[in-house]
């Protein structure tokens, strides 16, 4: 048993003034040692427990209760099956399939699942790669691949969720092939300026749409110039005949509003026209390309374009979910274990 705490010391992350605190070995026996006998049982007790494990699934909580539906075919109708690797297995009595509270999410096939709650807090205090496989004892690719199979889970807002004003407007990104060693072109420094200037293929481009209700859209479709496509693509379904679009003067905008028969308020950069009646302006959207630029550099030191699209799933996350939650880890592990996701190959 001593072993087995032990063990569990070395890679342990403890929480102190609701931020995680990451201890050696060392540093963890020598805070132990100042215990007494007592306290030290307790320790023991409550590290053999899942004191450190999150809230319960609340998936697995909507199956015990009826509420959940078979991942296969969607049928309603189900019973408990035994056990499957210490997770609660479920029978369809439609298809006749079973499944766990795993199956269809981003934890299926997923390997020491006993680690994602300590995982989820160390992501949620945006600790890096390196910080969570030393405390958690995995590979650092592990780690990496835990990171996407999360954010790929999380989804923008589509076009028919917005409502009243609505604001668009596209950031470009240089492309980044951070981490690709084998580059069909010369390298250069990330971070340092572009040799050109303007829109380029070379460039990704990102619309970001937003609402004056916290609805948010964050889309990042393709490089080089901005289409009416692209928008049409990026909001997935069209903004309702109510919403009133805001943007600037370019021409891929104007012919969104007219084919979805949208009123369309136009700012026009070229005389420096930032709102119009006091209400009309793209300055929240402006707002968020500031911030998502300073957050991704900041933060990341540049993200490959390749996956830029999980970056901005996991910024929506935080300026729309994440600023409203007491408990960041929590509300990661709702977002992603959410139904009607994508299903994620894990082999």
């Amino acid at each position: 048993m001593r072993c087995k705490v032990l063990d569990f010391l070395f890679f342990s992350v403890f929480l102190h003034a609701q931020r995680i605190i990451v201890m050696t070995y060392q540093e963890i026996l020598a805070a132990a040692q100042t215990l007494s006998d007592t306290e030290r049982a307790s320790l023991v007790s409550a590290l053999s427990s899942e004191s450190f494990s999150l809230s319960g699934s609340p998936r697995l909580s909507q199956l015990l209760d009826k509420q959940g539906s078979c991942p296969h075919c969607g049928g309603k109708h189900y019973y408990r099956f035994g056990k499957d690797k210490g997770a609660q297995r479920f029978k369809c009595k439609d298809c006749g399939r079973t499944f766990t509270e795993y199956t269809g999410t981003w934890q299926e096939g997923l390997h020491k699942k006993e680690l994602v709650g300590l995982y989820l807090e160390l992501m949620a205090d945006q600790k890096s790669l390196d910080k969570i496989s030393a405390a958690l004892n995995i590979n650092k690719k592990t780690a990496f691949d835990w990171r996407h199979k999360i954010l790929g889970t999380f989804k923008q807002d589509k076009g028919g969720s917005f409502s009243g004003i609505v604001e668009s407007d596209e950031t470009f990104f240089e492309e980044s092939e951070k981490g690709n060693r084998h580059l069909k072109r010369p390298p250069r420094k990330r971070g340092t300026d572009p040799k050109s200037s303007g829109i380029s293929d070379n460039k990704a481009k990102v619309i970001v749409t937003a609402d004056r209700k916290n609805d948010l859209n964050m889309t990042c479709c393709g490089k080089g110039r901005l289409t009416k496509a692209d928008i049409a693509e990026s909001l997935g379904t069209p903004l309702d005949k109510d919403v009133i679009l805001c943007s600037d003067g370019h021409v891929s905008y104007k012919g969104y509003a007219n084919d979805n028969h949208l009123k369309h308020v136009v700012l026009r950069d070229d005389i420096k026209q930032r709102v119009k009646q006091e209400r009309f302006h793209i300055q929240h959207v402006n707002s968020l390309h500031n911030r998502l630029k300073k957050w991704i550099a900041s933060t990341f030191w540049g993200v490959s374009t390749k996956y830029l699209q999980n970056y901005l799933n996991r910024f929506k996350v935080v300026v729309t979910v994440l600023k409203k939650e007491a408990n960041h880890a929590n509300a990661l592990l709702r977002l992603s274990m959410m139904e009607n996701k994508a299903l994620f190959a894990t082999q």
